[in-house]
């Protein structure tokens, strides 16, 4: 069923832009390999991260109502793209209810990202739920959910989670000090989940996905 509906896949480099704010939406797109950044820009030319997709997720569901995309997206790594035709797939999932059902999860699971940000959270909560989304997004697509690379610069996560770059940076030193994780460079280890998972709980409660 999946080579039915697959346009053709992308190879993307590290920097290079997938789709930009305004261009026309005709395809879903999903991660194949690599990590893809999702931002805007505001009047200022400021950039505002809206979101980090991991392989086996889908980038680009916000443009299925307007048929523009509404965002930026860039490739942060070696980015291996697999481009659905919305149409077709549309037109498939009214006759399959499977690929139907999977596809208002993924609508669900886009949505569910946004949480992060809402509500009057503390930095060490943002940044635990950020961690604990990330080791559950990895577990559930069969990768390790304790050990994994944050392909992301800590610039672009402060963005993301709307803190300082340098709150960040502190949040984490913390949590190395406190052996609730170890990272080295990019390199993350989760050493005490179920404290990190506690932290979180305040945002996660409510938003799990």
């Amino acid at each position: 069923m999946q080579a039915m509906l697959v346009d053709d896949v992308s190879h993307y480099e590290e920097g290079q832009h997938i789709f930009r704010e305004g261009d026309p939406f005709d395809a879903i797109a999903a991660v194949r390999a690599g990590t893809v950044k999702t931002y805007i820009l505001d009047r200022e030319g400021r950039e505002q991260v809206l979101g980090f997709f991991l392989p086996g997720e889908v980038v680009g569901l916000n443009a299925i109502h307007p048929q523009i995309y509404p965002c930026n997206a860039v490739a942060l790594d070696t980015v291996v793209l697999c481009r659905f035709s919305f149409q077709r797939m549309s037109s498939l999932a009214s006759t399959m209810p499977g690929l139907q059902s999977r596809l208002f999860r993924l609508l669900s699971e886009d949505i569910g990202k946004a949480a992060l940000l809402s509500g009057d959270f503390s930095a060490d909560e943002r940044m635990a739920a950020f961690i604990v989304s990330l080791s559950r997004r990895y577990a559930r697509r069969g990768f390790s959910g304790t050990r994994f690379h944050l392909p992301m610069a800590r610039t672009d996560i402060a963005n993301y989670l709307r803190l300082a770059p340098e709150t960040v940076s502190r949040v984490l030193r913390r949590l190395r000090t406190d052996g609730v994780l170890d990272i080295d460079r990019r390199e993350l280890r989760i050493l005490d989940l179920p404290r990190l998972e506690q932290m979180a709980e305040a945002i996660l409660r409510d938003h799990a996905h």
